[in-house]
């Protein structure tokens, strides 16, 4: 007995130890998440910029499945048990956080979809309404993937098929422009189902918006099959993937004619289409326009930018060897292209960029980049913008007001990477509307709640007819366990017996197939069998199931076996299962809802105090600094213990504080409005503050239900397994005569 507890004082002082290890290493990951978030926030990069993650918090119950399936590095991460958007610049509306996550908590939707006059006006066929045969696909529909474009081209292609009518003369049953992704889909689904098309492209060759990447790019791709060609490999250079699509336009004898300019589409008055371009018009009676989104390259406005030097887009790197380049802009395309500059021999690039910091980068630009600026191969000069080109050297700005200064650069090329104009005007000429008022209303999005009813409908559905089967055999399963042998319905529902040992293999099975969840949750099996909401959706029925059949399978009265001990233990995973599923969505929310609040709180200080005069200002700076100082120790640095304490005293000494700093900006002369005001912003952050730290210690705790609901599952297939072993060893021994009579 002296032993056992010694061991046992032992492990649960390890067990201790480990827990607060890991708790130490949550709070100190969940720290650094916060603060990379509230960069972001300030850098601009916090908001999404079209495609945008919304994240229902009644529903997420924190598995993280969604962090961990984002492409787009950044986009996503756990923050009180939940996920957060923290860099949602850099979503590019990929979904797959959308179809991966297990209880439909998050959804990716076009942000601000009901005011945004960027995003044309279409219906679920990607036609205008308003304008009846004339169809968008690709990048243009505010879909940035090339996954999504090709599915949109073959998308109206077939829907032109349905609608075909005879043609006559010259007249198509489809004009296509844009030769990209988009494009070049449609044409090839219209060559496989008869059509009579064309494909029409400005530039000299097809490719679309990523003929414009630069040299070498990496481009993937999500699985997607090109039509009459099979699926696409999930990864090319862009020159691979250009090269393909030229090799299947020349196999297939596409019918393309590059060098032509799309000018507008007017509706002719038979319910066909006149394409009006450079190289005269076309008739047809359906239009599809995959232009792309960026239009025309932004322009800088400035003088000098009409010089033979300046470029818009980087198709060669190689041929700007040894030469002193400035590259304008912030995004990935204005990195790549310096980047790609920056390893040619003797080139020195610039980068002016007009904001204080990147703020869109994916991540494996932004690691390059800051990379080439400690190597010193690329210069990066940030809140930077060009003032005028010339010749020989480039006139910049930095800062803004009283604090800009100039500066000169010796420079050979300009290239200007900022963007491009949306087409809308060229759009809008064509029939195509961009009136929010004309938009189908979306769905709005709200919280759903945790999704309990349904789940709980169906167990109950179980719970009866296990219930109604019982009470059906109630005059066997009321008798006492030694006179239940001689009962007639013995043989069938015995235990070890006809519908009885079915029952409990049907469990074991049950039970193989619950855990089968966590295997399909790895990033191993992403994208097997299935959606991870239909698994999840199984995961709980499988595991009630499975309880219903051990408990008929146990003959309704579970003994102190092997078999008995794991019923309890199936039972106590379906009870830890239910709580971490349920109860464990209700808590964390506040805590998420109180960090976003106080990020917005802190940044509302700062903003305030940057619009004061200077020693406002330096007052507003100081009480922000002592601030989150407090604000450090409260939600990081404290004890559980610690943040008790502060519940009785924390008011009192922040009170002290704040008057502290009250009368030293007085003092110094702060107009009284201003310290009331700024005192009045400092208590709401630091009171949200010490709400969200003892919120993360109430999800703390009822996190340990998840660590449970594990470690009873492990007994679990440890007492199953040694149950089934024995049943099955003990079956035999009765077979070969070895049983009693």
């Amino acid at each position: 007995m002296t032993w056992a507890l010694l061991i046992g004082i032992a492990l649960a002082l390890l067990a201790a130890l480990g827990a607060a290890f890991a708790r130490r290493t949550e709070l100190a990951r969940m720290q650094r998440v916060l603060a990379e978030r509230d960069r972001a926030l300030r850098a601009g990069a916090g908001e999404a910029q079209l495609s945008e993650p919304v994240v229902d918090l009644s529903r997420c119950m924190g598995c993280g499945t969604c962090v961990r399936a984002c492409p787009e590095e950044g986009v996503l991460a756990l923050v009180h048990g939940q996920a957060t958007v923290v860099r949602g610049a850099r979503c590019v509306g990929h979904a797959v956080c959308e179809r991966e996550c297990p209880v439909g908590a998050i959804t990716v939707t076009v942000k601000n979809l009901a005011e945004r006059r960027d995003v044309p006006v279409l219906d679920e066929r990607l036609e205008s309404p308003n304008a009846p045969g004339l169809f968008l696909a690709g990048e243009v529909t505010a879909h940035a993937l090339i996954k999504t474009a090709i599915e949109h081209g073959s998308a109206v292609a077939v829907e032109v098929a349905k609608r075909r009518e005879r043609t006559t003369g010259d007249e198509l049953d489809l004009c296509i422009v844009g030769a990209g992704p988009a494009g070049l889909a449609c044409a090839l689904e219209a060559q496989r189902l008869g059509l009579r098309y064309v494909l029409i492209e400005q530039e000299d060759d097809l490719g679309g918006t990523v003929a414009r990447y630069p040299r070498r790019k990496l481009v993937l791709l999500r699985p997607v099959e090109l039509p009459g060609v099979g699926k696409l490999a999930t990864e090319y250079e862009k020159e691979q993937l250009i090269e393909l699509w030229r090799r299947v336009a020349d196999e297939r004898a596409l019918s393309i004619r590059c060098g032509v300019r799309f000018d507008k589409s007017e509706p002719r008055g038979d319910g066909g289409w006149r394409v009006h371009t450079s190289a005269g018009a076309i008739e047809a009676r359906h239009v599809c326009l995959a232009l792309g989104r960026r239009g025309s390259p932004k322009k800088l406005g400035v003088p000098g930018e009409e010089l033979a030097k300046v470029v818009y887009g980087l198709s060669d790197a190689a041929s700007f060897q040894g030469r002193r380049v400035l590259v304008v802009g912030g995004g990935d395309s204005a990195v790549e292209t310096a980047l790609a500059l920056a390893a040619q021999p003797g080139t020195r690039v610039t980068i002016a960029y007009r904001r204080e910091a990147f703020f869109r980068l994916r991540t494996r630009n932004q690691e390059h980049v800051d990379a080439a600026a400690r190597d010193g191969r690329v210069d990066v000069l940030f809140s930077t913008r060009v003032v005028a080109i010339e010749p020989e050297r480039v006139r910049l700005a930095r800062g803004e007001g009283d604090a800009q200064t100039e500066l000169e650069l010796a420079n050979d090329d300009v290239f200007v990477l900022a963007g491009g104009t949306s087409p809308v005007e060229l759009l809008e000429r064509s029939g195509v509307s961009f009136d929010p008022a004309a938009r189908p209303a979306a769905a709005p999005l709200f919280e759903r709640g945790t999704g309990v009813l349904p789940a709980l409908a169906a167990a109950t559905g179980l719970a009866l007819v296990a219930l109604g089967f019982a009470l059906w055999n109630s005059d066997y399963y009321f008798l006492p366990l030694d006179e239940r042998p001689m009962s007639s319905k013995h043989l069938q529902l015995g235990p070890d017996r006809g519908l009885g040992f079915a029952l409990g293999i049907t469990a074991a099975a049950l039970i193989v197939v619950n855990l089968l969840y966590v295997v399909r949750r790895s990033a191993a099996f992403a994208r097997a069998g299935g959606s991870l909401s239909g698994w999840m959706t199984s995961h709980v029925a499988t595991g009630v199931g499975a309880v219903l059949c051990a408990l008929i399978h146990a003959a309704m009265a579970p003994q102190d076996s092997l078999g008995g001990h794991a019923l309890w233990a199936l039972i106590a995973l379906l009870a830890t299962g239910a709580i971490g599923r349920y109860v464990y969505a209700y808590v964390p929310r506040a805590a998420s809802g109180r960090e976003l609040e106080l990020a917005e709180v802190k940044l509302r200080l700062e903003r305030e105090s940057e619009a004061w005069e200077r020693v406002e200002r330096g007052f507003a700076d100081k009480v922000r600094r002592e601030l989150e100082s407090e604000i450090e120790r409260a939600q990081w640095k404290s004890s559980l213990l610690g943040r008790v304490v502060a519940l009785v005293r924390g008011k009192r000494e922040l009170e002290r504080t704040l008057g502290r700093l009250a009368a030293e900006g007085r003092r110094d002369g702060v107009a009284e409005a201003r310290v009331t005001a700024v005192l009045a912003v400092a208590r709401r952050a630091h009171g949200t503050a010490v709400a969200a730290a003892h919120y993360e210690d109430l999800r703390a705790l009822i996190e340990s239900w998840r660590w449970l609901h594990r470690w009873v599952a492990a007994l679990l297939v440890v007492l199953v397994g040694l149950h089934v072993v024995y049943a099955l060893s003990y079956g035999a021994f009765l077979h070969e005569g070895g049983g009693l009579d």
